[in-house]
């Protein structure tokens, strides 16, 4: 059994059980439960009404969250050496040709993301079974494989951020820092429900959302009314 500490206990009782609050009161009231003793990312997790029998009603999208995610993100890019420069200049954290691919093989990974453009894909091919199970490998639809380097690193450098759907067709999102003011989870907040509204399968039936919850890296969970959203 899982034992909870006194402070989260505390915490937990500033929330009514099953109480479905309106998301800006849902900021405040999840700003003040965020304790611990370190800045708390801030996190959401939306239940979709999605067919599991239909896979491809899954979601994989990204999303530029105007104040960004409060993570320094570390961006690795891999291009031809005539393109270091641009990199460096964009904001690259690592670039590299032969010896990134080389350190990557020896499984020495020590960035967020990478990106790349199309013509070094068929020397990542071979790496996927390293990228893939830790979500690295670079993808068109995301963004990260692209012939405009210097503004791919700028947006990610910026707040962009991906999102995609669970086995059980649960989106967990990084909305921001406990530190974040609630204007600034607000707008992050309203950012990631718009992206979500507009990437909404075709053939979903009903209601598209069926529970929204956010919390803090060590606080309760608190039940948000995805209709104030609206």
């Amino acid at each position: 059994m899982k034992i909870l500490s006194k402070r989260f206990v505390e915490e937990k009782k500033k929330i009514k059980n099953r109480f479905l609050y309106d998301i800006k009161t849902g900021i405040q009231l999840l700003k003040s439960t965020a304790s611990a003793k370190f800045n708390e990312t801030i996190e959401v997790h939306v239940s979709l009404n999605i067919d599991k029998k239909h896979s491809d009603q899954a979601i994989r999208t990204t999303v530029i969250l105007p104040h960004g995610t409060g993570k320094n993100l570390c961006i690795a890019t891999l291009v031809s050496p005539e393109n270091f420069s641009e990199a460096h200049k964009a904001g690259s954290d690592i670039y590299g040709y032969d010896d990134l691919i080389e350190n990557i093989k020896k499984n020495i990974i020590n960035f967020d993301l990478l990106i790349t453009t199309p013509d070094m894909m068929p020397k990542l091919v071979k790496l996927g079974r390293i990228l893939g199970p830790k979500k690295l490998m670079p993808s068109p639809k995301m963004g990260t494989v692209t012939e405009n380097i210097k503004n791919t690193i700028k947006e990610f450098k910026k707040g962009k951020i991906e999102y995609r759907t669970d086995k059980n067709y649960i989106v967990h999102m990084i909305v921001g820092k406990a530190n974040f003011s609630e204007e600034q989870l607000l707008e992050n907040m309203y950012t990631f429900f718009n992206s979500l509204e507009l990437n909404k399968p075709l053939l979903v039936k009903g209601n598209f959302i069926k529970k929204i919850t956010l919390c803090s890296t060590m606080g309760p969970g608190i039940n948000i009314n995805y209709k104030t959203f609206y």
